[in-house]
């Protein structure tokens, strides 16, 4: 049976860490004390959902969580701190500090270490999410016990929600691009202008009209897409922003 902490004390921890070529302890103490913290732990670096999902979100909506009050991040996984590290390297997760829990002592003082020998993963962590504030739970999260690895509860849109309910969310902002195109840069730098932290993606040549094509029914770059909403190529882009200015 899970355990639910809310109202106690996270426990008293310390986390062997490598920084710089050379091995550090942190506690909890250094992590949790007079901060509030939005914890998500996980079974796994590199597995499907961690990396794909659960993490990622995480990071994106960081500046939400920061100006909602949370001073940290913090993603718990029963790995050590090299697994760790290249894992944090791999996801470019800048904005949350991932934490080696090697010897699943913290998890185990959480009362979420589970056993997952059947895929050959020894004892690893339950998928959940809680706010801590000065060391000690506010809220849990915690994934219904049933088989699988479900992930339904502990996602960072469900934290969100509940540490602010009004929280804006940053706008989800993707352009299409090729090299040397001067409309492509030209609509890059508008996008910054604006204050989008955008994602561009660059499309070989040889392929460029076919995907283009496909997604927006058009045959140039760049295509700005908002929200999952198509803006359209560069002067499309200088129309809308001045509708949204």
């Amino acid at each position: 049976m899970l355990q639910n902490h809310e109202g106690q004390r996270i426990p008293a921890v310390t986390f062997r860490v490598r920084q710089d070529n050379e091995w550090k302890s942190v506690t909890t103490g250094d992590l949790f004390a007079g901060r509030t913290v939005v914890v998500f732990s996980l079974p796994g670096a590199f597995t499907p959902t961690c990396s794909s999902t659960h993490l990622p979100r995480y990071d994106e909506l960081a500046p939400a969580f920061f100006a909602s009050g949370v001073d940290a991040i913090l993603c718990v996984s029963v790995n050590d701190t090299f697994v760790m590290n290249e894992w944090a390297r791999d996801q470019e997760a800048a904005n949350v500090t991932l934490v080696p829990d090697g010897n699943g002592e913290f998890t185990a003082g959480m009362g979420m270490l589970v056993d997952k020998a059947d895929l050959g993963f020894g004892k690893r962590s339950w998928r959940y999410s809680m706010l801590v504030k000065d060391g000690v739970v506010e809220r849990m999260f915690i994934e219904p016990e049933k088989a699988g690895d479900p992930f339904e509860v502990s996602d960072a849109d469900t934290m969100l929600a509940y540490v602010n309910p009004g929280a804006k969310k940053p706008d989800q902002v993707a352009i299409f691009t090729r090299d040397g195109c001067a409309f492509c840069a030209r609509a890059k730098s508008l996008l910054a202008e604006l204050g989008y932290d955008y994602a561009e993606i660059p499309l070989p040549h040889t392929r460029r009209s076919r995907i283009v094509g496909a997604v927006t029914g058009q045959q140039t770059v760049p295509q700005v897409f908002v929200n999952g909403r198509h803006i359209g190529g560069l002067e499309a882009l200088e129309r809308w922003s001045r509708k949204a200015a």
